[in-house]
């Protein structure tokens, strides 16, 4: 077996500032988010996604996939948006099983009421205190990182796509 690749003190540092910053970056915009507009930011980014297309509609699947979420906990999240009156469920014409989620009007007026509140968070908390250069770097860093992250996700369903079809595939008459 091969050695690891520890890391090196410089790495060692980067990798626990990046964690705790992240974290700590996240659960305060949480906080203000909630505070500010009673909306936790987990929903706001369904809002968000919603608000941004044609019809303010997206199929549940591409809803769970764009805001990054397991299919059980944005259906759990859209459950609670349509308790709210924010968000309806449509169903797919095209697939049984499909469903769509609409942002409604009265869930586009909470989203752009607590827009203004959670954007100055944002530049708060993190634009305004980097350089116009480290906004770039960041943006760049940020996209290598979500690259590499992607491909090593398409992998992993590539592969585990493959096994279950050798699990369902009908066995081989010879």
């Amino acid at each position: 077996m091969a050695q690891p690749r520890w890391l090196d003190e410089e790495e060692h540092h980067t990798w626990r500032s990046y964690l705790a910053a992240t974290r700590l970056l996240a659960a305060q915009l949480d906080r203000e988010l909630q505070h500010d507009s009673g909306i936790p930011q987990s929903y706001y980014e369904i809002l968000v996604r919603l608000s941004e297309t044609p019809g303010r509609r997206l199929r549940m699947s591409d809803l769970a996939d764009a805001s990054d979420s397991s299919r059980s906990r944005l259906s759990h999240a859209v459950a609670r948006l349509v308790a709210n009156g924010w968000v309806e469920r449509e169903s797919c014409p095209t697939d049984r099983r499909g469903a769509f989620a609409v942002l409604t009007d009265a869930g586009f007026e909470a989203l752009s009421n607590a827009a203004p509140s959670h954007v100055a968070s944002v530049r708060a908390h993190l634009f305004d205190r980097l350089t116009p250069e480290q906004v770039v770097q960041l943006g760049q860093i940020n996209d290598a990182i979500l690259a590499g992250l992607r491909e090593a996700s398409a992998e992993i369903d590539q592969e585990c796509t493959a096994r279950e079809q050798e699990r369902t595939a009908p066995p081989q008459v010879a």
